[in-house]
């Protein structure tokens, strides 16, 4: 594949910045909406919906983003983010929970339209400025994440839970045609199948230990942060906060301050390493369940700084170890990235049902211990992890 500075212009970094934000935040709207959600169906949609959509995404990352390495990713991004549309107005319309669960699969699936534009990024870019780039779109991208919340939970109070999914079909329509008209249209010279495409995937993880203890790192610190975040809304709306929707929504504007850290820990990762900025990383995150678990059921200040401690931590881990595993193939991105994200978000899709379960059974202390352990989980492999990559 040959590129050029033209390739990544100014508008091509934007149109990836905000198709990676637009459409991963797509996964996200459900939680601040769980608790009217329970109300109309009934108490398995806590678990049911904001499940479904991450092992979606997770899925679409493993079967859908490897093609990337293979076609054209311009025409990728465009038909997928036309079909998350259909999927959110499914999602929107749906008349029962069975129907929602299933719109909210699809719609996970689609969304790893955000994991095209990723690999996309790094491949457009120069060597030497190739982390600055990608810290670039993945701060879209975790903004997304954050600010989905807030979106959706202030949609949600307003105008209904059905509203925030058919504008969000609206959004991923105006993405696509931003897609078409700003991202080149570059088809890799490298002609794979789609079963060579998968068989690599195997290969990659087999031959490369830094992938490994990357992916393994980031899934388990991707449990906590979902953890928390798929029981947020149960917690704040019930005494003795008795927030709305929009209130537990604002939580992600906190967060951003955590996806701000991207570029930063890329340029760090590039001159020192990203083992100091990983194992950093889940000490943020097992403090932030200390400070939840110690006054998280009484006082929001607490939340707060728990949000923040947990964005910082997972973020500047995140673009750590994808630094590193970038740095590993340069002609199988598009695959590390599956390899890395699919682990990722298995991770997240357990710990979403993990903190679900745990807040049901055990109140919100139980769904400290499950971040708490998932963190410091993360933190002995990072301490243990010698494996070294030449990025």
């Amino acid at each position: 594949m040959q590129t050029s500075a033209r390739d990544l212009s100014r508008p091509t970094r934007i149109g990836l910045t905000l198709i990676a934000g637009g459409a991963v935040a797509t996964i996200y709207y459900n939680q601040p909406l769980l608790a009217v959600l329970v109300a109309e169906f009934g108490e398995r949609a806590a678990l049911l919906v904001p499940t479904a959509s991450l092992v979606g995404y997770g899925l679409g990352i493993l079967f859908l983003v490897p093609l990337g390495d293979a076609l054209a990713r311009r025409d990728l991004i465009v038909r997928q983010l036309l079909g998350l549309a259909v999927a959110l107005v499914v999602a929107g319309l749906a008349p029962n929970l069975p129907v929602l669960t299933l719109a909210s699969f699809a719609i996970g699936v689609l969304a790893c339209a955000a994991q095209q534009a990723v690999p996309f990024a790094a491949e457009l870019a120069p060597d030497e400025s190739r982390g600055r780039i990608v810290g670039g779109v993945m701060t879209g991208l975790l903004s997304g994440i954050l600010l989905a919340r807030t979106a959706s939970g202030l949609v949600g109070a307003h105008f209904g839970w059905r509203s925030v999914f058919l504008a969000a079909a609206v959004v991923s329509v105006a993405l696509a045609i931003l897609a078409q008209r700003t991202l080149p249209r570059i088809v890799p010279r490298q002609k794979l199948r789609y079963r060579a495409l998968m068989l690599s995937l195997v290969h990659l993880v087999r031959t490369q230990p830094v992938l490994r203890m990357a992916s393994l790192t980031q899934a388990l610190l991707f449990a906590s942060f979902n953890a928390f975040w798929a029981t947020l809304a149960l917690l704040v709306e019930a005494p003795p906060f008795g927030l709305t929707s929009a209130g537990a929504g604002l939580f992600g504007v906190i967060g951003v301050a955590g996806a701000l850290i991207a570029p930063h820990s890329g340029r760090y990762s590039d001159r020192r390493g990203a083992r100091p900025v990983v194992i950093a990383g889940s000490v943020f995150v097992a403090a932030a369940f200390a400070v939840l678990a110690y006054a998280g059921q009484t006082s929001l200040v607490a939340i707060a700084i728990g949000v923040l401690l947990i964005d910082i931590g997972l973020n500047g881990a995140l673009i750590a170890n994808q630094t590193r595993a970038y740095a590993l193939v340069p002609g199988a991105r598009g695959r590390i990235n599956t390899v890395l994200f699919t682990a990722i978000f298995v991770g997240g899709a357990i710990g979403a049902f993990c903190g679900s379960r745990a807040f049901l059974h055990a109140g919100w202390l139980g769904v400290c211990a499950v971040g708490g352990v998932c963190a410091l989980a993360a933190l002995g492999v990072a301490l243990l992890d010698r494996s070294r990559t030449v990025g």
